[in-house]
């Protein structure tokens, strides 16, 4: 400890309270780290490349309701070739890519600690830096299970995103050791994750391996959302589902997990087969016994388009001629 260091004290009297600005909320907050980690090939890459476009073009992101504007983007990859790999997914996602920067590492590679990265904030106005992976960019000479050297890294990069307040998105990888708490599957010192406000795991549903799921971890300055499904097709691309009933832990272990959503959709199929007309309360009911919410239900009344009908003081609902046809 250096005695010759001047004491300063602060007084909470003195301290203005703000309020957290969210690029996604409650999933990526402004000014603040965002770790996303999951397997490898599990479609981590994918979904940051796809927020990026959406972002890019001012598009709003699924089950957000604020209105968006553009921003500008610094995405940095070590695994990825820029024109073979990374623009053409940027093609595929129609990005607005005048609005994402990559920092040249063709000479000197990057890394957390690196001038660079704020001359790069500074000058693009960037509000969202993703770094994929994260392990690559530690430094070469770091030992990332060691908390002594990776806690100063973790300080400066998240003081980076106070001091320019921007999401700071690190994209990671899971260790190999199953069967332990998610907190626990980040690669290197556990004080990675602790150092990020919010932190979202990936994972695929075993059943229907191109549907993939983003949960969240941990959640600090809100409450935990809900899971967010999307799929990733060979034949259509990219596209997000929406909410997903499925917990991290299932989604960490591979569990088997049918969506109440999709439950909630074949009940209401079911119930609803060749138009006929059936009283609220009493598809509340049977939703209520196989334990799906109604706010599931409401969701999967709006994804089939179910009409309410109102009769003699009482709500029924009926099913769309065309979702009818499709029954």
């Amino acid at each position: 400890m250096d005695n010759n260091v001047e004491l300063e004290l602060i007084n909470m009297a003195d301290v203005e309270a703000t309020e957290v600005e969210w690029l996604w909320y409650p999933y990526i907050p402004y000014g603040k780290i965002t770790i996303i980690q999951g397997d490898p090939g599990e479609g981590k890459t994918t979904l940051v490349l796809n927020l990026a476009a959406m972002l890019s073009k001012g598009q709003e992101l699924p089950e957000s309701y604020n209105a968006a504007e553009p921003i500008n983007i610094i995405y940095q990859t070590a695994e990825d070739g820029l024109s073979d790999t990374v623009k053409p997914r940027l093609v595929a996602a129609n990005a607005d890519y005048s609005r994402i920067t990559v920092i040249d590492e063709s000479k000197v590679e990057l890394s957390l600690t690196d001038e660079r990265l704020e001359q790069a904030i500074l000058r693009t106005q960037a509000r969202l830096v993703i770094l994929d992976p994260l392990q690559a960019y530690i430094g070469a000479n770091v030992d990332m299970h060691r908390a002594n050297e990776i806690r100063p890294i973790m300080k400066h990069i998240a003081d980076v995103a106070r001091k320019y307040d921007c999401a700071i998105v690190l994209v990671g990888h899971l260790n190999k050791a199953m069967g332990m708490k998610s907190s626990y599957r980040s690669l290197g010192s556990i004080d990675i994750p602790a150092s990020a406000r919010s932190v979202l795991l990936v994972g695929r549903i075993k059943d229907n391996p191109t549907i993939r799921v983003m949960a969240q971890v941990k959640s600090s300055l809100a409450p935990e959302g809900e899971p967010i499904a999307f799929e990733l097709n060979k034949e259509t691309g990219f596209r997000f589902i929406g909410k997903y009933d499925i917990s991290v832990d299932d989604l960490l272990n591979g569990t088997s997990s049918v969506s109440k959503v999709e439950q909630a959709e074949k009940l209401l199929k079911d119930e609803l087969s060749e138009g006929a007309a059936i009283p609220q309360k009493q598809l509340l009911f049977k939703a209520q016994i196989r334990d799906i919410s109604e706010r599931t239900l409401n969701e999967a009344k709006k994804n089939l388009r179910v009409k309410s009908v109102k009769r003699n003081d009482k709500w029924y609902w009926q099913l769309s001629k065309e979702e009818c046809n499709t029954v």
